[in-house]
Parts: C-alpha cells; sequence; structure tokens
C-alpha cells in the first residue's frame, strides 16, 4: 500500500506540472519558443513526462500484482528520466543553448531503464 500512495502522488505531482508546463508554453512561454525555433522540443519534454505519468499510475492501479522492491527502482528511474529528459529539453528549448541537446539521452536511458525495471517487477 506504501508503494501504491507514493507512485499516485508521485503521478499526480507529475501529471500536474505536466499540463502547466504544456499551457504555459502554448501562451506565456510562445514568442520565446517560437524564437528560438523550439516549439517542438518544449512539446516533446511535456508529452514524454506525461507518458511517464501515466505509467506512474498504471503502476499503482497494479501495484499489488508488481515487486515492490523492482517497481519502487522502476519509479525511480522514470522519475529521474524525466527531470534529466524533459528537464533538459526544456532549457534547451528556453535558453537556446544546444548543448542541453548531449544531456538528454542520458535521461533516455535513464526512462528505458525504469521500463526493464517495470519489466522486472512483472515477475513477482
Amino acid at each position: 500500500m506504501i508503494l501504491q500512495k507514493k507512485l499516485i502522488i508521485l503521478g499526480a505531482l507529475l501529471g500536474g506540472v505536466s499540463v502547466a508546463f504544456g499551457a504555459f508554453g502554448a501562451h506565456a512561454l510562445k514568442p520565446i519558443l517560437a524564437a528560438h525555433g523550439r516549439t517542438d522540443t518544449f512539446e516533446l519534454a511535456v508529452r514524454y513526462q506525461f507518458y511517464h505519468t501515466l505509467a506512474l499510475l498504471v503502476m499503482a492501479a497494479l501495484a499489488d500484482k508488481l515487486n515492490k522492491n523492482q517497481a519502487g527502482w522502476s519509479a525511480f528511474f522514470f522519475t529521474s528520466g524525466v527531470i534529466v529528459f524533459s528537464g533538459s529539453l526544456y532549457i534547451l528549448a528556453l535558453s537556446g543553448q544546444t548543448i542541453w541537446g548531449a544531456v538528454t539521452p542520458i535521461g533516455g536511458v535513464l526512462l528505458i531503464t525504469g521500463w526493464l525495471f517495470l519489466m522486472l517487477s512483472a515477475k513477482k
């Protein structure tokens, strides 16, 4: 039950931030993103953040069927991956500093690792 509650809280937090960033990007940040030619980059960051939000909420729904330790690691890697992957894309889109694109694949590896741990957690 503790894992399930943590997954719901984490999913709700990341989901709310996804919606806020998406709305903020579509309105208040639109001129900055357009000036850098990075509207698509920002939208990709929001989309991947939201995909992994949904993954966390599905994990919460299935928590009693998952190995808690493996599922906990999956949640850790999903969250870390969102911070690094989406975070680097947000910074890239807003700053125009392309060096942040070199950080993004690290976040991608973290997200993939989260999916691998989710797969392992199903082997309860």
